[in-house]
């Protein structure tokens, strides 16, 4: 019950982010987008599958602070993640302020982000 309300609030407080937390934040070129539910550590399930957070992973909220899993257990989120090469598990997650969320078109599958073009500069993603 109380992981429940937590989440509630941690969610809450990621939606009504200050204006300062609304910029888009920098992501490394290997970051996917997906949805994500966080089950008892180190379960999530991702983009309706099963998965595991890697050892050492990071969850940043909205505000980029670190996020304990715990907290928003239960909660199905957009966020953007990183894959721990050769292992699948998941290594990094940040959970998307609606400004991050709103750029379009962002990679889902390791396949699209090696076909699409990726722009630094402005953080965002062209289809070939």
């Amino acid at each position: 019950m109380y992981r429940c309300a937590l989440a509630a609030i941690v969610v809450a407080a990621s939606i009504s982010a200050p204006a300062s937390a609304q910029t888009v934040r920098s992501f490394p070129p290997n970051t996917l987008r997906g949805v994500v539910v966080f089950g008892d550590y180190p379960s999530v399930t991702l983009n309706g599958q099963a998965a595991r957070l890697s050892p050492g992973s990071r969850v940043r909220g909205a505000d980029n602070m670190a996020v304990m899993t715990p907290a928003i257990a239960g909660a199905k989120l957009l966020v953007h993640y990183t894959v721990d090469v050769g292992s699948n598990f998941v290594k990094d997650v940040w959970i998307l302020t609606p400004a991050e969320a709103a750029i379009k078109p962002w990679p889902r599958t390791l396949e699209e982000a090696r076909t699409w073009i990726w722009n630094p500069t402005t953080q965002s993603w062209t289809k070939p």
